[in-house]
């Protein structure tokens, strides 16, 4: 991706845009998963309503927690695919 006096090209943030797009749909997709895994026994077992509102709040904590790393974990792993390991050196595993 070459940058000219500075910008990016359209491609860069075609590039850009799906990896954001990408990062958020898997983060809301994990989230939700894991919120259904900690908060669906209580709906499906007759538990009291102390236990069922302790295990939303949980699910829903965890739930935020593993959004926002899962964010920032694919994000980060496509800003450092962007840069070259070695400038000027041909990478030995290409």
């Amino acid at each position: 991706m070459e940058n000219h006096g500075g910008r990016r090209g359209q491609a860069e943030r075609d590039a850009i845009t799906v990896e954001i797009g990408y990062a958020l749909f898997s983060a809301v997709f994990a989230a939700a998963v894991l919120f259904g895994a900690i908060v669906g026994p209580a709906y499906v077992f007759d538990l009291s309503d102390g236990t069922r509102g302790t295990l939303v709040g949980v699910g829903a904590t965890v739930a935020v927690v593993l959004f926002f790393a899962r964010v920032v974990s694919v994000l980060m792993r496509f800003r450092k695919g962007s840069q070259p390991n070695q400038p000027g050196r041909t990478n030995p595993d290409s």
